[in-house]
């Protein structure tokens, strides 16, 4: 197996973790090289992944190791900053987002979660949810007072 392209065994918990369903339209915060969103399009059948981060060598590197996925359409990346994510036009929202060790989400930058709250409240469905690491292995995020 391609090592580049395997997820380990503490992300491939928390895809597990995840509610995903075939059809279901994730958000991925802080993709790094891609594991995880990789390891969610073999779950949801014809959904899809948009995966983001803030570092450019991060995409490129995901991509590189992503071409099947995203040749099938159902993932895709996206360089960008979560306090500044907002959808594309025409974007249909998300049923949920999910973060592992991203600072502005598990308390290392408040400031920049606090700018990132309501960017992800607006990119998700009205019943989307928001889980991040630190529970068993997630946790979920209220979000209802960013909407």
């Amino acid at each position: 197996m391609d090592k580049k392209r395997t997820c380990s065994q503490r992300l491939k918990a928390v895809v597990e973790a995840l509610p995903l369903k075939p059809g279901i339209r994730v958000l991925e915060i802080g993709c790094g090289p891609g594991a995880a969103a990789r390891e969610i399009v073999k779950h949801i059948g014809k959904g899809y992944v948009l995966a983001i981060d803030r570092s450019e060598k991060a995409i490129a590197q995901a991509v590189k190791n992503s071409e099947e996925e995203i040749r099938s359409g159902r993932l895709s990346f996206r360089k960008a900053a979560v306090e500044d994510f907002l959808l594309e036009p025409d974007e249909q929202p998300f049923d949920i987002a999910f973060a592992v060790r991203v600072g502005a989400l598990d308390g290392r930058h408040p400031g920049k979660g606090e700018q990132a709250l309501p960017k992800i409240a607006g990119a998700l469905t009205e019943n989307g949810k928001l889980y991040i690491d630190g529970g068993n292995p997630l946790r979920e995020i209220p979000i209802t007072g960013y909407r």
